[in-house]
């Protein structure tokens, strides 16, 4: 009997995980096609602002079980702006394996609005498409980041990252980096369809609503 339950909840798990990923590139997909207009005027003030940069800010990370990555998104910080980190390193605002500064110097001026209504995320839409993340999931990290990981921390990379979840809604940047940690296993363990609907209307008030991103 245990075995027929352990099964049951296998199989349950194994189709919404299906669902999910077909979901998550359907919605990608149209957001692509319907934002297209939208993404064509970003493109245009970036190129403003710094003809000579890229459009697209691409990062290696790490996604499920480990496994590198490239991911995008709309670039928001000038072009050394890695080659600096080093030196900014001490004014970390937030806690453990992340870097957060809310006042960074390498965002530039239109990166601090994209960054802040969450539009630099956008171009993750392709990476959802690609199979690489889904629509909802735990935040994929930097492998220098992943480097300082304890084992109990690796356990958030046991599924594919998302572009939003629990964490993102549930406080991001006031939360430090055990809290997010909890909030992704949390996710993990309960997961489902209506968990993943709810975190997206969530993000979806966060985008037009109140502006606490950096």
């Amino acid at each position: 009997m245990e075995n027929r339950h352990l099964t049951l909840r296998y199989n349950k798990k194994q189709k919404y995980l299906k669902v999910k990923s077909i979901f998550g590139k359907c919605i990608a997909g149209v957001s692509l096609i319907l934002l297209l207009p939208f993404f064509l005027i970003i493109v245009i003030l970036l190129k403003i602002s710094e003809p000579k940069a890229p459009i697209l800010f691409k990062q290696i990370r790490n996604g499920k079980d480990t496994k590198e990555f490239e991911i995008y998104k709309f670039r928001t910080m000038h072009v050394d702006a890695e080659a600096r980190l080093e030196e900014l390193t001490q004014f970390n605002e937030v806690e453990g394996a992340m870097f957060k500064m809310k006042n960074d110097p390498r965002v530039t001026k239109i990166g601090r609005f994209l960054r802040k209504t969450s539009i630099d995320e956008f171009p993750q839409l392709l990476n959802v498409l690609k199979g690489e993340m889904t629509l909802v999931g735990p935040r994929p990290p930097l492998p220098k980041e992943l480097a300082e990981y304890s084992e109990y921390d690796k356990k958030r990379l046991a599924v594919v990252p998302g572009c939003t979840g629990l964490w993102q809604v549930s406080g991001r940047n006031e939360l430090n980096f055990d809290e997010m940690v909890e909030l992704d296993l949390t996710y993990i363990k309960e997961m489902s369809l209506m968990l993943d609907l709810k975190i997206l209307l969530k993000t979806i008030f966060i985008i037009v609503g109140p502006k606490n991103g950096y």
